[in-house]
């Protein structure tokens, strides 16, 4: 029986997709952070549970050969990159194995998963949310969170998120500073500032800033535009955003323009995108590029197609796909998401395509405003890109029953994936090869698109 504070020397068999390698003592799993596969290592029990325990890294005995020099000064208390000790091909062989084993776990055992596809490996996060507070001493501190804590992490320069970024974080440090500005204190739900929100259209270079405040309005709120607009004149977009709630969502739900336009335009597969603030935009642009040409070509389209973009945000993945098909019809729950893709298809001179604000999940209703609009259809093909949830049962035996016989299904969720693919399968449904994207490199996750068929 494991107790905790037993230390033990150990051979890591494995690593999970939280970045924590895998051994095994009397038959039961430890998960071991801070080891890597194949290290032999002297660890700590820090936890014990009936069928696992939880350890640390007392000492590496000997290194695994996949182990990789870590250079970020914060990586070991983050947490937020799994895989940065490791080589990036064995980071690819992980991942390539997490979606195979998600599909043979729901019994899917003829699964073919292709290799991994990625594109660059730092810097390729176009949107980061820095929480801001003081540490003990008083210091302004604009970081990440320290992994399961509400401690923040000083560190405005991250390997991951686009260089654009970190000179705009310590200029504004400055300015909170220079001005006697508060920031958010956690446990008494008071202070000003409380997270700086960034996003970025890589192609176009225009930013958007976003002041996330637990109040109104900044002091100084003139001379901080001017400051900040005249340093970084690729910020084309600056807002305050309003959360006073005791909770740890980032954004609250009023917005208020300070300077520029209300949103910023990126190019993805040859279509002009306009990101707002709340819409969903893939945070790694050229691979999602990648993601959504290898849906199309799973697809097959023949130019006479209705396509079905369900979950579709500011209309990306359907405008990417609209001069492939007859007709395009997307659905999203959020109002001012369907907004902005309808602005997108005029933008781009797309008049094949239509949106309707719907709840996607909500199987047969979703179609209601398509429908009374559009009249009867039956899609050809639909496009899946739900949230990591997946797709109610509901909603696939609604499309089933439509008869719809193609779908492409893209998910951040290899598990909840193959979950709804197995009962598609049951329908009757058949299933390509599953093609994973690297979207996420040196973190635990991947996105996948799969096509799901039936004659």
């Amino acid at each position: 029986m494991l107790k905790k504070n037993d230390v033990f020397t150990v051979t890591v068999e494995d690593m999970n997709f939280l970045g924590f390698g895998v051994a095994k003592i009397d038959g039961i799993a430890v998960f071991i952070n801070g080891a890597v596969a194949f290290d032999v290592a002297k660890i700590k029990i820090i936890k014990t549970a009936k069928t696992y325990a939880v350890a640390r890294v007392e000492e590496i005995v000997s290194p695994s050969p996949q182990r990789t020099n870590d250079n970020c000064k914060v990586s070991a208390a983050c947490g937020g990159c799994a895989f940065r000790s490791v080589s990036y091909a064995y980071e690819k062989e992980l991942k390539e194995n997490f979606v195979k084993m998600s599909f043979i776990k729901q019994g899917l055992r003829d699964v073919k998963v292709a290799p991994l596809t990625h594109a660059k490996l730092s810097g390729y996060r176009n949107k980061g949310q820095y929480p801001v507070r003081k540490d003990a001493n008083g210091k302004t501190v604009i970081g990440f969170f320290a992994a399961k804590s509400h401690r923040v992490l000083d560190c405005a320069s991250c390997d991951l998120q686009n260089a654009a970024f970190a000179p705009i974080i310590e200029e504004i440090r400055t300015f909170i500073d220079e001005n006697s500005i508060s920031v958010y204190n956690e446990e008494t739900n008071s202070g000003l500032v409380r997270h700086i929100y960034l996003r970025i259209g890589e192609k176009t270079g225009e930013i958007m800033l976003c002041m996330v405040l637990c109040g109104e309005k900044m002091p100084c709120e003139a001379e901080f535009v001017t400051r900040i607009t005249n340093k970084f004149p690729a910020i084309k977009s600056l807002y305050i955003n309003t959360n006073k709630k005791e909770t740890n969502v980032v954004l609250g739900d009023k917005y208020r323009l300070l300077y520029g336009k209300e949103y910023i335009t990126d190019i993805l597969c040859g279509v002009k995108l306009m990101i707002t603030p709340q819409s969903f935009y893939q945070v790694n642009r050229d691979a999602a590029e990648m993601l959504y040409q290898k849906a199309a070509s799973l697809a097959n389209f023949k130019g006479d197609e209705l396509l079905l973009d369900l979950y579709c945000g500011i209309g990306s993945i359907g405008l990417s796909m609209a001069d492939k098909v007859k007709k395009l019809i997307g659905i999203e729950v959020v109002p001012s998401a369907i907004e902005c893709a309808k602005k997108n298809a005029a933008e781009n001179g797309i008049n094949n395509a239509s949106f309707y604000c719907g709840d996607a999940a909500d199987t047969e209703k979703m179609l209601d405003g398509a429908k009374a609009a559009e009249g009867d259809f039956i899609p050809d093909v639909v496009v899946f890109d739900p949230p990591r949830k997946g797709c109610s049962e509901e909603l696939l035996d609604y499309i089933s029953r439509l008869g719809v016989k193609n779908i492409v299904y893209i998910s951040c969720n290899s598990e909840t994936l193959a979950r709804d693919v197995k009962i598609l399968t049951e329908k009757g449904y058949k299933m390509s090869e599953v093609y994973p994207f690297d979207l996420f490199p040196r973190t635990g996750h991947c996105e996948c698109v799969v096509r799901i068929y039936r004659t």
